[in-house]
């Protein structure tokens, strides 16, 4: 198991990451009461999964496995007990990480 964390700023952003050979655009936006929330594109910027909310302890995607991404998405606090990012701790004090088999 190979896990990577993908740096991240307390802002709204949008970006373009390859994990376990897919070509993906990630944007992740501070929606007040929700907390962050992550849309995921593929390449030609489809929507494949949209409205993830940030959470700790749970694998983001697994109840998109039947998609076959082949990764998936972790987040970690620094602080014991926390179980979501703040709005401004987001690549401070909590990690986004993805996790690959190989």
């Amino acid at each position: 198991m190979v896990v990577t964390e993908i740096p991240l700023t307390a802002d709204n952003q949008t970006f373009s990451i390859t994990l376990n050979g897919n070509s993906l655009t990630m944007r992740i936006v501070w929606r007040d009461t929700m907390g962050w929330i992550l849309d995921l594109k593929d390449s030609s910027d489809t929507d494949l999964i949209a409205g993830i909310p940030l959470v700790t302890g749970v694998d983001l995607l697994a109840q998109y496995a039947y998609l076959g991404l082949g990764f998936g998405l972790a987040v970690a606090c620094d602080e014991p007990g926390v179980e979501y990012p703040t709005q401004t701790g987001l690549g401070t004090t909590s990690h986004l990480y993805a996790v690959t088999e190989s």
